[in-house]
């Protein structure tokens, strides 16, 4: 990806060219792989909140599909997004992202929250308040991974 972005560089137009650097272009693809690792996690937590909402209600359910799509999504970060980067023991690494993205889980939820309780639709169908939750969290949580947990 990284190769195939800095070949197309030169075709772009003279203006845009200025800022496709190769740092910007790095950037640029770790967040494409940041945005996969999110695709798997927002179904890793669509799937718990909708096998959960049963027993725990979607408020329980919300609050555990996160801890759970949230440490899959820490693992995928630590062997190909930020592969090599980063440093100490793994539990210390997984809390210090737990800890980091704090922001991005008050942005996740509180939208998450929000959305159930005055939207029928995502009462209904909370995969939708889900997306729009992890959505809400994803530039904050990208931010802080790359600065403070793989740095």
């Amino acid at each position: 990806m990284h190769t195939l972005l800095l070949r197309l560089t030169p075709r772009l137009p003279l203006p845009l060219r200025a800022h496709a650097t190769p740092a910007r272009i790095a950037t640029l693809v770790q967040f494409m792989k940041f945005a996969v690792v999110g695709v798997f996690g927002f179904l890793i937590d669509t799937a718990v909140v909708y096998g959960l909402r049963a027993s725990l209600g979607l408020y329980g359910a919300g609050a555990v599909s996160y801890v759970v799509a949230a440490t899959g999504n820490w693992m995928l970060n630590r062997v190909w997004t930020f592969r090599g980067q980063g440093s100490g023991k793994m539990h210390h690494q997984w809390a210090l992202f737990l800890t980091t993205n704090l922001l991005g889980f008050a942005l996740n939820r509180g939208t998450y929250a929000l959305l159930v309780t005055f939207v029928a639709q995502c009462a209904a169908q909370p995969v939708y308040a889900v997306a729009a939750g992890a959505v809400a969290g994803m530039f904050v949580n990208f931010g802080m991974a790359r600065s403070v947990v793989f740095r």
